[in-house]
């Protein structure tokens, strides 16, 4: 993450977390004094929170009088689901989203903010934890689309994937034993469900799409690349909303 995007020392940091500046996480190596009111802000703000040896904190800040607490902020701003729905709107089409679950790869997440925009998708969506923030590695990846393709970050997938339901948006989950994508009718109001690098969709998120589908594997390895299987799905999306 580039210098630019950590700010450290008690007094910066709660300025930061008052002023409403879009904070990813907290790390801090005690919490004792005036580090309380900062934590209490933090849990306020629903702001994760990671407890590290001094000597993390130290090589972060890069020599800077750090007082045992760091925090990331994202580089980029992030947008609100009104915004996805909006777009799509002021196109006069479908709502097409992707939500990413427990993305942690930034090379990842930017790859697929750049097919998103290139596929002409409204919206990306990302959890607030245990997930890849909009920093400047994200920023790369995505070949500047980052600067077009909304980012949502929310508190809840599964939560939010009801949300997007009440509205009226179908959910597919890009996960094994689905359907083959290319066979599955993916025109309409939809959201794409990617899993992470490691761990796939979540069983609760996975409950709550609607459908399953997967791309046939006949290789010896037996999964892609998130940022690789995301391309595949949102240009099945794109072609078959094109009619073909």
């Amino acid at each position: 993450m580039g210098k630019e995007n950590i700010i450290v020392g008690r007094n910066p940091v709660t300025e930061a977390l008052r002023s409403g500046r879009e904070i990813d996480k907290l790390m801090v190596s005690s919490e004792e004094g005036s580090m309380k009111k900062i934590l209490a802000l933090a849990k306020e703000r629903r702001i994760p929170v990671m407890k590290v040896e001094k000597s993390a904190i130290d090589r972060i800040a890069e020599g800077k009088a750090h007082q045992g607490v760091a925090a990331y902020v994202s580089a980029y701003a992030y947008a609100e689901l009104e915004d996805i729905f909006r777009i799509a709107e002021e196109r006069g089409e479908d709502p097409f989203i992707i939500i990413l679950d427990n993305l942690e790869d930034p090379h990842n997440l930017g790859a697929i903010m750049r097919t998103a925009e290139c596929a002409g998708a409204h919206g990306v969506i990302i959890p607030k934890r245990r997930a890849c923030g909009l920093t400047e590695v994200v920023a790369k990846a995505s070949a500047g689309a980052i600067e077009y393709m909304p980012c949502v970050k929310v508190t809840n997938i599964a939560q939010t994937i009801e949300e997007l339901k009440e509205r009226g948006i179908w959910v597919a989950a890009c996960d094994m034993g689905g359907q083959e994508y290319y066979k599955a009718n993916l025109k309409g109001k939809l959201a794409v469900v990617i899993g992470s690098e490691g761990f796939g969709i979540s069983r609760l998120v996975k409950e709550k799409c609607d459908f399953v589908v997967s791309m046939p594997m006949v290789g010896r390895i037996t999964s892609l690349n998130a940022s690789n299987a995301a391309a595949v799905i949102i240009y099945e999306v794109r072609k078959q909303r094109d009619g073909n």
